[in-house]
Order: structure tokens, then sequence, then C-alpha cells
């Protein structure tokens, strides 16, 4: 059985913890006003160009047949549009409108914290960040 965490573990998993409030509490304030949830001005944000659904699948860490109920939902509002992708007529890629777009834009804007929340870092922590975290989860 292993041990348990020792106190800068513990500290650790807190500030992760907290890390991930203040994101989703940024998140939830900057859609609320657009009457989107946190996931779907994510899934908006994850749309620069026009990209297949696939793609916004694995920008939101999602299961694909989820991010089908997200778009329909950002469709409806004028937000997206969905049109077969050129190369191959089984995928469909999604672009964000016109409305999209300046919604995206307000979003950024109201999203402070969560638009860049690595933004206190320099290259290299952001660096040494991610190879720590990467030896998280292979471990």
């Amino acid at each position: 059985m292993p041990n348990p965490p020792d106190e800068v573990s513990k500290e650790v998993l807190g500030l992760f913890a907290a890390i991930n409030r203040r994101y989703l509490q940024d998140c939830e304030a900057a859609a609320t006003p657009h009457n989107l949830t946190p996931l779907q001005a994510k899934a908006l944000l994850a749309i620069e160009d026009p990209v297949p659904m696939r793609r916004i699948a694995e920008r939101l860490h999602a299961e694909p047949s989820n991010v089908t109920a997200i778009i329909d939902r950002l469709e409806s509002g004028g937000l997206v549009e969905r049109s077969p992708d050129p190369a191959d007529r089984r995928v469909k890629r999604v672009a964000a409108t016109t409305a999209g777009r300046t919604v995206a834009a307000d979003l950024r804007a109201r999203m402070p914290f969560a638009a860049d929340p690595l933004a206190p870092l320099t290259a290299q922590q952001r660096e040494n960040l991610r190879e720590l975290l990467q030896l998280i989860l292979e471990a």
C-alpha cells in the first residue's frame, strides 16, 4: 500500500484544485452573459479556423459524441456553422460565424485568467512544468 502524500504533495494538489476552480469561475463568468455554458464557450474558443469536429473534441479533452451536442447548441445560436470537408465529405468542419468571432473576442476579453493561466511563467518555466506534469502522468 502506498504511503500517504507528504505535506508538500498535499499542498501541490490543493493548488491544482484552486487553479482549476479559478479557471472554471473565469470561464463561467465570461460565458454567462452570452447564455453559454463554460464548455460551450471553450468549444467556441477552440474554433479559430474551420476545423474538424474531432479536433474540437481533442482540444476539449472530450468525447466526439459529446462535442456534437455542444456544436449543435452553438450552431442553433448562430455562432458556428458546419460544412463538409472538401478533402473528405464524411468529415464535418466547424467554423465560427461573424457573430461567433465577435462572441469569442468578448469571451477572451472577459477571461483574463483562463485565457492564459500560465502567463506569469517564463517560457523555460512552462517547459519545466510541462515536463514535470508529463512525468506524473507517465508514472
